[in-house]
């Protein structure tokens, strides 16, 4: 998957300085190591007991909150790859969730059509990580 937009770096050494100087850099990069832990045990989790479908939708939810508009540059080897199963049970899992219109894929792409359904059948793998990353960093999430 290539999402387009801007990075920075810095070198370590100048990073641990600005860390031992800023309380606020501090405490928010430690906000963020506790929503990202939150969020790989629920990956965990969700990898562990999720149906391929909830897992699928969890997974792409995640994806469109990175985007910007309901386009997710991605191929089914990506998402095959990403969920740990055969090209073939992606690309039958995206039928059912395009046959429920939730979303259409197109070559290079899945435009997502309905969020809410989306979340519906990612059940309660996905949101409350999402939650807690929006309270700990004070960001809206998308609806």
């Amino acid at each position: 998957m290539q999402v387009a937009g801007h990075g920075s770096r810095i070198a370590s050494s100048d990073f641990r300085a600005a860390m031992r100087e800023s309380e606020t850099l501090r405490d928010k990069l430690l906000c963020y190591a506790q929503a990202f832990m939150i969020q790989v045990a629920y990956t965990a989790v969700s990898n562990a007991h999720g149906k391929l479908e909830e897992r699928l939708a969890r997974w792409l939810l995640m994806a469109h909150d990175r985007v910007d508009g309901d386009e997710i540059p991605i191929i089914h080897d990506f998402l095959a790859l990403m969920l740990s199963v055969r090209r073939a049970g992606v690309t039958v899992a995206l039928h059912r969730l395009e046959r429920d219109g939730l979303i259409k894929p197109e070559r290079g792409r899945i435009v997502v059509l309905d969020r809410k359904g989306l979340k519906a059948i990612a059940n309660s793998s996905y949101g409350i990580p999402e939650a807690e990353y929006a309270r700990l960093m004070k960001r809206k999430i998308r609806d």
